[in-house]
């Protein structure tokens, strides 16, 4: 299974990286029914920072990010979608108990491991490049205003050149 393929499926929920239900059924090749039935059956398998019911807000904001789902009746569940956690997604493979189930796993811990070792690597960074951005800010603070002073000046001269002069010439 490739990498970017699980990477396009795992979510920012909560502040948690999650993936749904519905996507994980479709990597072990089963229906999502049978997915949450597994699951139901042995809920105590999952406590809440293994897996949690989307609420409509959430579900109608990830909506967007796995295309356009098509309405009507028989469409799609009618029961709002169950995010697993990286935790969540290992205790599934003890519920399904099959070989793909297990290589699907496997599959999804190195995408999780990565994506973790991706976010600590360009932390860093990040972190350097806010550093350089407000040191560079505060140099070139005086260089901005002088540049919006003579902005400025120039607009008062334009304007002041197409007013009428009166007096002596």
């Amino acid at each position: 299974m490739k990498l970017q393929t699980i990477q396009n499926k795992i979510y920012e929920v909560r502040d948690q990286k999650v993936m749904l239900d519905f996507d994980l059924a479709l990597l072990y090749g089963i229906e999502t029914k049978y997915l949450k039935r597994a699951v139901r059956n042995n809920i105590k398998r999952f406590p809440p920072d293994f897996m949690f019911e989307l609420t409509k807000q959430e579900y109608d904001s990830l909506r967007c990010n796995f295309s356009t789902l098509e309405t009507g009746r028989g469409k799609y569940s009618k029961y709002l979608s169950y995010a697993f956690t990286e935790q969540g997604v290992a205790m599934l493979s003890a519920v399904l108990n099959s070989d793909k189930a297990i290589d699907v796993n496997i599959s999804i811990m190195r995408a999780f491991v990565f994506i973790r070792h991706y976010a600590l690597s360009h932390k860093d960074l990040t972190e350097k490049l806010k550093e350089l951005e407000n040191k560079y800010d505060k140099k070139f603070k005086d260089v901005y205003e002088a540049l919006n002073y003579l902005l400025s000046k120039d607009e008062l001269e334009t304007k002041q050149s197409k007013r009428k002069r009166i007096g002596f010439k």
